[in-house]
Parts: C-alpha cells; sequence; structure tokens
C-alpha cells in the first residue's frame, strides 16, 4: 500500500426516502443529489451504480484528453460513453458485472498518428478511478449507531 499524497472528504446525508445529497467538503462544489430508482427511490438522481459509471467514463475521457494534449494533438471535441452491465451474484445481491467504455476524440486533421497512437496506448495508465477500481482498491467500514 503506498502512502496517501492528499485525501478528501464527502458528506452524504440521507433527504427522504432513499434520495441523499451529497457534498464535497472543503470546496466550492454544488451539492449533489442521489437517488434509488423506483420501486426502492423516486429516481430523483443518479444512483451509486451510475455515479460509479460516470467516474469511470468521465476519469477515462479526461485521461485520454490529457495524454492527447501532451503529445501535442489538437483536440476539438470528445465524447465518452459506457454500457453498464447489472446482474446478480452468488448470494442474488446486485452487482455491476462489467462496464465497456467507448472514447471517442475529434482530432484536427494535422494530427499525427504516431502521437494519436502513443497517447491511445498510455491514456488509462492516468485514469485514478479506472486504475483503482482495477485493482480492488480497500473500503474500510465503520458503522457508528446513535440514538435520536
Amino acid at each position: 500500500m503506498t502512502t496517501p499524497t492528499s485525501t478528501f472528504d464527502l458528506t452524504a446525508t440521507r433527504d427522504e426516502g432513499y434520495r441523499f445529497t451529497i457534498r464535497f467538503d472543503g470546496t466550492d462544489v454544488p451539492p449533489l443529489v442521489t437517488d434509488e430508482a423506483p420501486p426502492l427511490g423516486k429516481g430523483q438522481g443518479p444512483n451509486p451504480s451510475r455515479l460509479l459509471a460516470a467516474a469511470l467514463v468521465n476519469c477515462l475521457a479526461a485521461s485520454l484528453l490529457f495524454a492527447l494534449t501532451k503529445k501535442g494533438v489538437a483536440v476539438k471535441g470528445l465524447e465518452a460513453t459506457a454500457h453498464v452491465e447489472l446482474g446478480r451474484n452468488e448470494k442474488n445481491r446486485l452487482r455491476i458485472l462489467g462496464v465497456k467504455v467507448n472514447v471517442t476524440p475529434t482530432v484536427g486533421a494535422e494530427a499525427s498518428a504516431a502521437a494519436i497512437d502513443d497517447a491511445i496506448d498510455t491514456f488509462e495508465d492516468f485514469c485514478v478511478v479506472t486504475q483503482s477500481v482495477r485493482s480492488g482498491l480497500p473500503v474500510d467500514v465503520r458503522v457508528e449507531p446513535k440514538t435520536a
């Protein structure tokens, strides 16, 4: 395990039902409302599975943009999509079985094919989220009940 170079905190507060407000502590980033889809929630925001897919697709898109830019490739546009497969594990618990991400950059005609290929060969290594998920990042969970 490596030593952290920085940390950040988030706070999730239950609003009602399965709807939560996520606050990005110590930042000016506006809160994000999350919710489960019906029948559990009301679908008033993305659920955690969608947030994980959004984190993956956004991180990969940003990483490719970074790698292409670093190689001197002018990126005129970029779109990334994620296809998420949900299913049940051996305990019949719903799980994300896989995520397929397609990243489509639009580059200028003057872009070097070698530079594009070099960026494509290395960009995934810059994606914090994808590489963390792939390596099975440790999650320490503590439950501390309190009475109201």
